[in-house]
């Protein structure tokens, strides 16, 4: 087995993972969904209503409450909070959860099993994306 597959695994044991529907269910209930995709991902393929877009690369910026960066869907102080990543595919919010449970301490990160596509192909809503 690879090292990443080793990460991987190791990664999707500690954290927990939402099929599409249990993350549909968890954003009616007001959870956060943050959507790490490229932009032209999104371009391409469409967005999630109400998914909040952050790149992979500032994400740890984004959901520390007390970074002046942060996303304004965060509570300061709301430990309960729930996010949810999702990827193209669910590997990626993988990793990315498991890591930011462990930097930030975000007990209630989870991810979307099958990413995007599983979302997509489930019938869960998807909207274009205009170009700006």
């Amino acid at each position: 087995m690879s090292t990443i597959s080793r990460l991987l695994e190791q990664a999707r044991e500690a954290i927990t993972r939402y099929t599409p529907a249990q993350a549909a269910e968890a954003l009616r209930n007001g959870a956060t969904l943050v959507d790490l995709r490229p932009t032209e991902y999104r371009w391409r393929f469409g967005e999630i209503p109400g998914a909040v877009p952050v790149s992979r690369h500032v994400l740890e910026w984004r959901l520390d409450v007390t970074s002046p960066w942060h996303i304004k869907e965060l509570r300061h102080g709301d430990a309960d909070q729930e996010v949810i990543l999702i990827c193209n595919e669910g590997y990626t919010s993988s990793l990315a959860a498991h890591q930011v449970i462990a930097q930030l301490g975000m007990p209630n990160m989870r991810d979307v099993i099958g990413g995007f596509a599983a979302w997509k192909e489930a019938g869960f809503p998807v909207m274009k994306r205009l170009k700006a």
